[in-house]
């Protein structure tokens, strides 16, 4: 059985840091791409960045450029987001997904977390 777990979320003053971490389980990590997400109250879910097979390629949303690292482990079977200069506007619940395919496209990712919390104040 597949499990995605995402760690690290938190409350942050605004232009802080913050690591989410995401661990899966019960699959090939390294034949997978994997993406973050994110959704607030009233609107659709978001990509935010992601990350091919080998760690080589990444993908950001324009609204994280410059500010968002992803990066991923495949010994450990962990993915990683790198948050930094955070915005009000980053508030959210941010899900951890697992597809076949490399992209910023929701339905492409088979595989998906319970999400964590993520609050900036300002």
């Amino acid at each position: 059985q597949v499990q995605v777990v995402e760690s690290g979320g938190g409350f942050v003053q605004a232009g802080g840091s913050l690591r989410l971490s995401c661990t899966a389980s019960g699959l090939t990590f390294d034949d997978y791409a994997m993406g973050w997400f994110r959704q607030t109250p009233g609107k659709e879910r978001e990509g935010v960045a992601c990350i091919g097979w080998r760690g080589h390629s990444t993908y950001y949303a324009d609204f994280v450029k410059g500010r968002f690292t992803i990066s991923r482990d495949n010994a450990k079977n962990t993915l990683y987001l790198d948050m930094n200069s955070l915005k009000p506007e980053d508030t959210a619940i941010y899900y951890c997904a697992a597809g076949m395919y490399y992209g910023l496209v929701k339905s492409e990712y088979d595989y998906w977390g319970q999400g964590t919390q993520v609050t900036v104040s300002s």
